[in-house]
């Protein structure tokens, strides 16, 4: 039995699908009941848990071969990260509870960045999670090219904006549905290292993304990069109240900062395309 967080989201959605297509036995996790219909639909054992109850964690994890893990995304976090160290301490508490055998965590690119940004948050999951009993895999996933579906509608007008730029700069990129796969692939294996690494073959930029979309849309579509003096004005508009964190991470994509240790040469490559995912995601809308 292997048990997955997440399942309502594209990553955790993606594992379970893997395993069961792989024919392993799947307990899904699910916040609320009524998410876990179409789990139970696919045969899946359903547990009903959150972050903030490591009981509830613990008994959906208990007895399960492996555990993939993962927590929910912080985007505006208070200083400190108190949310994600709460989550990261029930989390902690849970798995030593129950113990797995096996253990996948998702990580991301950067969560060895030594410099203040949002990402640190995926450092304080390793760290707290390194010294468990089970067998425990880091899964650092690249950026999610799923990220672009937030710019259909603009591109659909012929140009969206940009935070990463220069725009012709290609930074380490990677499908929600490659990281499951992925995901799936380390749960079952018999042997896999603390760290793994996950990026599409070609790195990806804006100018790309935009390239992809015109492809798809069938009209040009241009990546406008985003002014940073006006960015933290620019969250701040859109209901962040604490900006920071996000803005440095940008800066750590933009200015090379965050990536992997030897530019991706020692990286797992997934096959799917930015095409692909950008032609999927204008199929879906």
């Amino acid at each position: 039995m292997f048990a997955v967080m997440g399942v309502t989201g594209k990553v955790g959605g993606s594992v379970a699908r893997h395993l069961l297509a792989a024919g392993a036995p799947v307990r899904a996790i699910v916040r609320e009941e009524d998410k876990g219909a179409a789990w139970s639909e696919a045969r899946c054992e359903v547990a009903i848990a959150t972050l903030d109850d490591e009981r509830s964690l613990a008994a959906a994890f208990d007895g399960a071969r492996g555990v993939f893990a993962m927590l929910p995304p912080q985007f505006d976090p208070a200083p400190g990260f108190p949310a994600a160290r709460a989550m990261i301490a029930t989390l902690h508490d849970a798995l030593v509870t129950a113990r797995p055998e096996r253990l996948v965590a998702l990580s991301t690119v950067g969560a060895d960045a030594t410099q203040p940004n949002l990402l640190n948050q995926l450092g304080l999951l390793e760290a707290a999670l390194a010294d468990l009993p089970s067998r425990t895999t880091f899964l650092r996933a690249a950026w999610f090219m799923d990220n672009a579906a937030g710019d259909l509608a603009d591109a659909r007008r012929g140009t969206f904006r940009s935070h990463l730029q220069p725009t012709d700069r290609a930074i380490p990129m990677v499908a929600s549905s490659d990281v499951g796969q992925c995901a799936a692939d380390l749960l079952l294996a018999a042997y896999a290292p603390t760290i793994v690494e996950l990026q599409a073959v070609d790195r990806v930029s804006p100018d790309q993304i935009a390239a992809a979309f015109a492809r798809a849309l069938g009209h040009d579509v241009r990546a406008e990069p985003v002014a940073r003096y006006g960015w933290e004005a620019e969250f701040r508009a859109a209901g962040m109240a604490n900006p920071l964190p996000r803005m440095q991470m940008i800066d750590g994509f933009n200015q090379g900062w965050i990536d992997f240790a030897d530019g991706g040469a020692g990286a797992l490559k997934a096959t799917t395309t930015i095409d692909q995912v950008i032609a999927d995601i204008v199929a879906r809308s």
